[in-house]
């Protein structure tokens, strides 16, 4: 099992819309597929700055295979369209984990 984390980066007066975004579209949308399972959003406590707040994105994939086939599909479309919705307010960053335990 594999954990397929994105950490964004948000201004501060745009996070709570980002928040609404992700569970009212983006969520709703990847869940379409059946690739990506279990999502959950965190706040990140740590590394805060001043004018932006850091939210983690995860999400349980079977394989990189997978979640190759999903970002072909899918993922860059709704990167696509996360950048129209908020333009240079949001960056993101994804890792790519493996569960050991």
């Amino acid at each position: 099992m594999l954990i397929y984390n994105t950490t964004f980066h948000v201004e501060m007066g745009d996070a709570r819309n980002f928040v609404i975004w992700l569970n009212e579209f983006y969520i709703p949308e990847v869940e379409k597929s059946g690739e990506l399972k279990n999502p959950r959003i965190l706040r990140i406590l740590s590394h805060k700055e001043q004018d932006s707040e850091c939210f983690s994105l995860q999400w349980e994939v079977e394989d990189s295979a997978t979640l190759h086939c999903w970002h072909v599909k899918q993922g860059a479309a709704l990167n696509t369209e996360m950048m129209k919705v908020f333009k240079d307010k949001v960056i993101g960053f994804p890792t790519l984990m493996e569960v050991i335990r």
